[in-house]
């Protein structure tokens, strides 16, 4: 059974990272009589592995620039809080010289996965572009791409209807205006979409699918996180993610055989494309100010 993600509004990994970070901090430095830092912006990032998703905190070496407990001391009493209460969630371990490293488990990504692909993504509101701005025309041959690429996503989407790997309420993808609320809000199998197998891991096994999973955690951290605001090139965000989808495409099949003989594995696939449009789409239009087209 897949795990609810454990978060309220936030659909960004980096934020739940965060609130545990933020919460063990606070146990740890209360039942050591710590003074907490003044700076509660923990020191977090997302680590550059291909196969796995990893976020790396610094925090206990910047405490122990005030304390006077060892580092080592400090990031094992901190992760030994988060590893007590989240360990279905989080694998977590201390990397000498004091980095916090927290990776991921699957069944806490195939919840987001799910989330992202069938409930979409949290609107950033006023962090977007402004009204006035909605809709302009493409300007560049990279808002092109992501264009091209977010009516790419709705083909297959379309194709996997057609073909059975999805069944819907609605089942009329051509209209361009009401397509992603068809797709995203009338899924009726498979859901949960299967991403994983019966060892609760994912059930992709080629790199394309983990490079894909990796650019869709990446954006939508950047999407949620405040502190970014307008300084995010978004338009390259966008591209990035468009280039990764591509590739994921060409190397990893859907439909024939992959469809006859591991037909779980193919919904999986599809599921990673409801997701990629879902996100391409928050991006070109909350974002970009550009139609998410469905069909070019």
């Amino acid at each position: 059974m897949q795990q609810k993600l454990l978060v309220s509004k936030k659909t960004a990994i980096k934020q739940l990272v965060y609130s545990k970070l933020e919460k063990a901090l606070s146990t740890y430095t209360k039942s050591r009589c710590l003074e907490c830092i003044t700076d509660k912006n923990i020191p977090l990032s997302q680590g550059r592995k291909e196969r796995e998703i990893v976020y790396i905190s610094g925090i206990a070496l910047r405490l122990a620039k005030f304390e006077k407990y060892p580092v080592m001391e400090i990031a094992n009493g901190i992760v030994s809080h988060i590893s007590a209460n989240y360990d279905k969630d989080f694998k977590i371990q201390v990397v000498s010289p004091g980095w916090i490293h927290l990776e991921v488990t699957h069944p806490l990504l195939a919840a987001w996965l799910q989330r992202i692909a069938v409930g979409g993504v949290q609107k950033p509101g006023n962090r977007g572009v402004s009204s006035s701005s909605f809709f302009s025309s493409p300007k560049s041959a990279s808002l092109f791409t992501a264009q091209y690429t977010h009516a790419r996503c709705c083909s297959l989407l379309r194709l996997a209807v057609h073909e059975g790997l999805m069944k819907q309420r609605e089942s009329n993808l051509d209209d361009c205006e009401s397509a992603k609320q068809s797709v995203l809000s009338s899924i009726l199998t498979p859901n949960p979409i299967p991403w994983l197998n019966s060892d609760e891991k994912l059930r992709f096994n080629h790199l394309a699918c983990y490079l894909l999973i990796n650019e869709l955690v990446r954006v939508v951290d950047k999407l949620e996180e405040p502190d970014f605001g307008n300084s995010v090139n978004w338009e390259k965000a966008a591209l990035n993610l468009s280039r990764v989808f591509e590739t994921f495409w060409c190397k990893c099949r859907i439909f024939g055989e992959v469809k006859t003989a591991s037909p779980e594995l193919a919904q999986a696939k599809i599921g990673l494309t409801l997701a990629t449009q879902s996100v391409l789409k928050s991006l070109l239009e909350e974002k970009l100010g550009v139609f998410a087209l469905c069909e070019v």
